[in-house]
């Protein structure tokens, strides 16, 4: 059963502050958000599983501890999710990058793939599905649902900061599935903005409205 994260580390709190405020321009605003996608990548891998390596220190033998291995993909949904992506690989270097675009056809609210493009083995990887917004939960749910079609079974779902409305249908959707928050908050509102939030992420993250 999916679980619900919200990782209220003292940095990752004072950052949002400055990430909520409507005083924040487009570059500052991009540099606090990859810099808490970072520091909440510390937590989204905490479960990554170790093996034991032997290595000569300057001093003497040591077993040590490396990553055994375990392939990450980073799959950003397009395109506010492309603002958290870097934060993220400055930790995993190695993971590999999908991405997935998606809009609601208007007359059927259906969700239309404008474009997906991952790693050919993600069925063999750990996912992180990348959004700072999880608003309705729309797009999250669709993401993870084209990834499962593509045969992915494990995945997580990272966002900077969700209403209860959109944790709920991803839970319903995909309850295999953990979500990691910076701030779960308190509703949306009638246009379906998350309240308090931080208006609209893509727009302050590329200085456009």
């Amino acid at each position: 059963m999916g679980n619900v994260f919200v990782l209220d580390h003292p940095l990752i709190q004072h950052k949002l502050t400055y990430i909520r405020s409507k005083e924040t321009g487009t570059k500052e605003f991009r540099e606090l958000v990859d810099e808490v996608a970072g520091l909440m990548a510390f937590e989204i891998t905490r479960d990554l599983p170790v093996e034991e390596k032997t290595i000569e220190t300057p001093v003497t033998t040591a077993v040590t501890k490396t990553l055994s291995g375990k392939k990450i993909g980073l799959v950003p949904i397009l395109r506010a999710g492309l603002g958290m992506v870097d934060g993220v690989l400055r930790l995993i270097p190695t993971a590999k990058v999908g991405h997935v675009g998606l809009y609601r056809d208007p007359e059927t609210l259906k969700p239309v793939e404008y474009y997906i493009k991952l790693p050919s083995d993600i069925q063999e990887r750990e996912l992180i599905v990348i959004d700072p917004m999880l608003a309705t939960g729309g797009s999250a749910s669709d993401a993870i649902a084209s990834l499962k079609k593509r045969g992915a079974t494990n995945i997580k779902l990272m966002c900077l900061i969700a209403a209860p409305e959109g944790v709920e249908l991803v839970k319903k959707d995909h309850p295999d599935v953990d979500i990691y928050l910076a701030a779960l908050d308190e509703k949306l509102n009638e246009k379906g903005y998350i309240v308090p939030g931080l208006g609209d992420a893509g727009d302050r993250l590329y200085g456009t409205k």
